[in-house]
């Protein structure tokens, strides 16, 4: 019984603390846009990559024995 007077308090107080950590993002806005996060990630932004222009034979090293 003693440990349920110590449990519940800290479940309580861990709930309260991730409630008001949800709310801070909230006002900071870390959900304001949601889908422009998901459509960002496909989008190239180095198209001049090290592999662009190459093709499957000058990737692979010789083997030169």
């Amino acid at each position: 019984m003693t440990s349920l007077a110590m449990l519940i308090p800290i479940a309580l107080g861990m709930g309260l603390f991730g409630l008001a950590a949800f709310f801070w993002a909230l006002r900071r806005g870390q959900f304001a846009d949601l889908d422009g996060a998901a459509a960002r990630i496909l989008i190239d932004d180095d198209p001049s990559g090290p592999d662009v222009g190459k093709s499957l034979e000058d990737t692979i090293p010789e083997n030169k024995a």
